[in-house]
């Protein structure tokens, strides 16, 4: 008997640790937790399915996590100094053979902002807006947002004495061959805004992409949080019930927003061939090494200068990894490693911690069949016969085979590929795949067959929140519009 308390006192304390952040990739480690401006959350990628866009690939990148709506005045810009890129591994050797890489820029309008004549001054206001505006007259706003894309080809960065030095590519440009695309505003509320959707739909941009003769679509801005879980109940030691219904209980991000990177690219500019059609698919950001403060910053200089070589604090594929897979002494470490370097967490994935936890806090039987060699297939390699590349390299990303027919809208099963639908999670991953269930059962070991697998693997594990393809939308960019700071 003292022997079980023991476990269970252990099992307790890793619950504390191991599930802390069990959103996709929210908080997930303890240095990005400075910076939530470059903490990437989910990562997105799959055939677009919004009618007659079956030919390209819909890849999303989300950042800066648990956004209120009513978070103003200072609304949610990314960081102006970050390279945020979304990285493409198109032959399985866990190296980028293709990069995106967005840059930001946040300006006031006229120098100052909107200002309001006072006595005989001319002072700038506190807010973002004077009176309501429109994407067609933005008079009456502060302050604008702008960013670029710059597609690089090969290894997106260069080493030089140690430190990361960004390469160059091409900019993917607009229609009329301009490289900086605008974003729009934060939802600040209905009298601010009055169209939000409208507003926000004039901000998707069809863009040439260098290399690319069919043009594509970006999108950049807020959304509403897209991603559903049960955050309360399992920071408290998973006071939740893992086999009880799977939408017993609302989720904790419903009332939240956060930042999404989108991009809709032609199938064949993201492929080498059709003999080769699986990708991987991972986000990072990166923040100069060395910056200087101002003593007396301003919005247009907050810093003196930053060097040109970069630190990667940020990383993300696959959902929940660095969350729920790597161990807490590890976690920065994995924010800031490549894929090629992934034999460095390989326990991790082959000796898994939860499903010792949930054996131990509600009495299921976990595999014990080490390595899981199953796990090494969802998360490292991709699933044989489906999002596996010949003579892949052992890496963490998302995986997605391009050439697997799509699940058309009203017809997408949330279990993904454990449920018999192929072109869900793990193949990739859509707005509407419940990662976190998927994820639990996968490590309980659903996926296996051999001998010694445990007796309670097919159970129907979830952590009560309930996410769904019907929380979505059917066209690009798929993530719902955010939430509105004043919604009266």
């Amino acid at each position: 008997m003292k022997k079980f308390s023991t476990l269970v006192l252990i099992a307790l304390m890793l619950a504390s640790t191991g599930l802390e952040a069990l959103a996709s990739s929210h908080r997930e480690a303890p240095q990005i937790t400075h910076s939530p401006k470059v903490d990437g959350t989910d990562l997105y990628a799959f055939r677009s399915y919004e009618t007659g866009r079956d030919g390209f690939i819909t890849i999303i990148a989300n950042y800066d996590p648990l956004q209120d709506a009513y978070g103003g005045p200072n609304y949610f810009t990314l960081d102006e100094n970050a390279l945020y890129d979304i990285k493409i591994d198109t032959d399985g050797d866990a190296i980028e053979e293709l990069t995106f890489r967005f840059e930001f820029s946040n300006t006031l309008l006229d120098g100052l902002g909107q200002t309001l004549e006072i006595g005989n001054e001319t002072v700038p206001i506190a807010l973002v807006n004077v009176d309501s505006f429109t994407a067609a007259d933005e008079s009456n706003r502060s302050r604008s947002s702008t960013y670029t894309i710059e597609r690089i080809t090969g290894r997106a960065f260069r080493t030089r004495g140690g430190s990361l030095r960004p390469r160059n590519g091409s900019f993917v440009t607009d229609a009329d061959g301009e490289i900086d695309f605008a974003m729009p505003e934060a939802n600040i509320g209905n009298k601010s805004i009055t169209d939000y959707a409208a507003y926000a739909d004039t901000f998707i941009h069809d863009i040439t992409i260098p290399g690319c003769d069919t043009a594509g679509k970006a999108f950049v801005g807020q959304r509403k949080e897209g991603f559903q879980v049960n955050l309360g109940e399992i920071f408290d030691l998973v006071n939740t019930l893992p086999t009880g219904a799977v939408d017993a209980e609302a989720s904790d991000t419903a009332d939240k927003n956060i930042t999404s990177l989108a991009l809709e690219i032609p199938t064949e500019c993201l492929i080498e061939s059709d003999d080769q059609p699986i990708i991987g698919v991972w986000t990072t950001a990166s923040i100069p090494a060395r910056e200087i403060r101002r003593n007396i910053p301003t919005f247009l200089r907050p810093v003196i200068g930053s060097s040109r070589s970069y630190t990667q604090v940020s990383r993300l594929g696959m959902a929940l990894v660095n969350e729920v897979v790597i161990g807490l002494p590890d976690k920065d470490a994995f924010n800031a490693s490549q894929p090629r370097n992934d034999t460095d967490f390989l326990t991790y994935v082959t000796n898994p911690t939860i499903p010792a936890i949930l054996e131990a806090l509600f009495g299921v039987s976990a595999p014990t069949n080490f390595p899981r060699t199953d796990l090494i297939e969802a998360f490292l390699t991709g699933v044989s016969g489906l999002n596996q590349p010949e003579g892949v390299t052992a890496s963490e990303m998302l995986r997605l085979n391009t050439s697997t027919d799509l699940t058309a809208s009203g017809s997408q099963n949330k279990l993904g590929v454990i449920a018999g639908d192929n072109a869900g999670y793990p193949n990739g991953r859509r707005p509407g795949d419940d990662v976190v269930d998927i994820t639990l059962r996968v490590a309980m070991g659903v996926l296996q067959t051999t001998t010694d697998t445990a007796a309670s693997k097919d159970l129907a594990y979830t952590d009560g929140a309930d996410n769904n393809e019907d929380q979505f939308d059917t066209t690009f960019p798929y993530l719902l519009d955010p939430l509105p700071g004043s919604p009266n």
